[in-house]
């Protein structure tokens, strides 16, 4: 009897397992082109994202040279709040018609945007081409690049979502070096032109390769986010830590070149320390995924973020001004931020079904775009406020990852329990 109910167990968990292998491939080459799709559109769309510093830098040094460094700001904070915002139409499309479209439409967006940035002079300029149309191209190619993925991963989406992830990483350290070096041989319009070239290869294997597999969705809702979904206390929580994630991050993202000439290094070092911290995000994207499948997707997220707030107070306060210092910083800050990127999306989804991903991923990044949207811009109130001091810049962002690290642990233990080695 004990050997026909193991026996029984045993089949049972096959049929479950087999059940689950036929709702997920979790592998095999399809599924992998699906993740090179994704990551070529994670190198077009948020590796332009990664470089916001070395543009805001330049810009702000050279054609709105005559403008505070707050009123600069909100170039990129628009550009990062439509990136995100713009999910709530993008995610809840993507579930009804697939992402070949949006990849499409996307592409030709980023592209354009690239290639007109060259020509930019005015303020108002750099809002219509850089913020607009780039940020509304990067949120519709970077949405159903991260969530193509979701349909062909279950147990090992951390590890695939990571993978694709590091597209971003790797664009965050080409495109900053590519500008560096051929802006004084052959200007700023030039150097975007051979930026866009780049992109545009990209986007073409992106458009190549992402598809969705999971059948097309026949209930045509609204395409909105739906706030009801807040009254579960693990995602409202969530929503709360992913916002104060974004709204923190995008600060040393956009001002870590401007403090290094702040702190007197050279021109060409404090240009190349962008590209430093998205090299420790390459490792940032992906080992956290990889091992978010060992020790949930939770528990890795708040254990990152720990490591995120160790290398703010711990080594940017008070040893930023040293070489060592700020260079392990970059390193350490990109390595432990990268899963802010990579994990906050897996973490969604496993407070849904798939079917219902692009909603909750809608419902949630509507309202964290709103912290992209003021992140930056406060940043700069700060350091004005502050002299030009970064000290109070610090401070804020290492505040909002504390914040976060609070509002997640919560999630994880209305979601997952409260025990500490709990898998979640």
């Amino acid at each position: 009897m004990a050997d026909s109910a193991e026996a029984a167990e045993a089949a049972s968990s096959l049929t479950l397992n087999s059940e689950e292998e036929v709702q997920y491939p979790e592998g095999g080459l399809q599924a992998w082109l699906v993740v090179f799709g994704g990551w070529c559109g994670f190198f077009s769309s948020l590796g332009i994202t990664n470089t916001l510093a070395s543009f805001q830098t330049y810009i702000s040094e050279n054609q709105l040279a005559s403008y505070s460094t707050d009123q600069v700001g909100w170039i990129f904070s628009l550009y990062a709040f439509l990136t995100f915002g713009c999910g709530i139409y993008i995610g809840p499309i993507f579930d009804v018609y697939g992402p070949r479209l949006l990849v499409l439409l996307g592409s030709v967006c980023i592209i354009v945007s690239i290639f007109v940035l060259g020509v930019c002079t005015q303020y108002w300029h750099f809002i219509l081409d850089f913020s607009i149309l780039g940020g509304f191209g990067t949120s519709l190619l970077f949405t159903p690049s991260i969530a193509a993925v979701g349909h062909w991963f279950h147990r090992r989406r951390g590890n695939a979502t990571g993978i694709a992830a590091a597209g971003g990483a790797f664009g965050g350290i080409v495109f900053p070096l590519l500008l560096q070096s051929l802006i004084p041989k052959i200007g700023f319009g030039w150097a975007t032109r051979i930026m866009g070239f780049i992109i545009l290869f990209l986007c073409a294997l992106a458009n190549l390769f992402i598809r969705s597999r999971l059948p097309v969705s026949s209930n045509r809702r609204s395409p909105h986010p739906d706030f009801r979904i807040l009254a579960q206390p693990a995602f409202a929580w969530t929503v709360v830590g992913v916002f104060l994630l974004e709204w923190a991050l995008f600060i040393p993202l956009t001002y870590i070149t401007s403090y290094a000439i702040s702190k007197h290094y050279s021109q060409a070092f404090s240009y190349q320390v962008l590209p430093i911290l998205n090299a420790g995000s390459v490792f940032g994207r992906w080992l956290p995924g990889f091992y978010s499948d060992i020790i949930g997707r939770y528990n890795t997220t708040l254990l990152f973020t720990i490591l995120t707030i160790f290398s703010i107070f711990v080594i940017w306060l008070p040893f930023g001004a040293h070489t060592a210092g700020l260079v392990v910083f970059c390193l350490l800050f990109g390595f432990a931020s990268g899963s802010n990127i990579s994990l906050t999306p897996v973490c969604i989804g496993q407070l849904c079904e798939t079917r219902d991903y692009g909603r909750y991923y809608a419902t949630c990044y509507t309202i964290v775009s709103l912290g992209c949207l003021t992140g930056v811009p406060i940043a700069g109130a700060i350091l004005e406020r502050c002299g030009g001091s970064y000290w109070g810049l610090i401070v804020w962002t290492g505040a909002c990852y504390v914040g976060a690290l609070v509002a997640l642990y919560v999630a994880r233990g209305l979601a997952g329990g409260w025990k500490l080695w709990l898998w979640y």
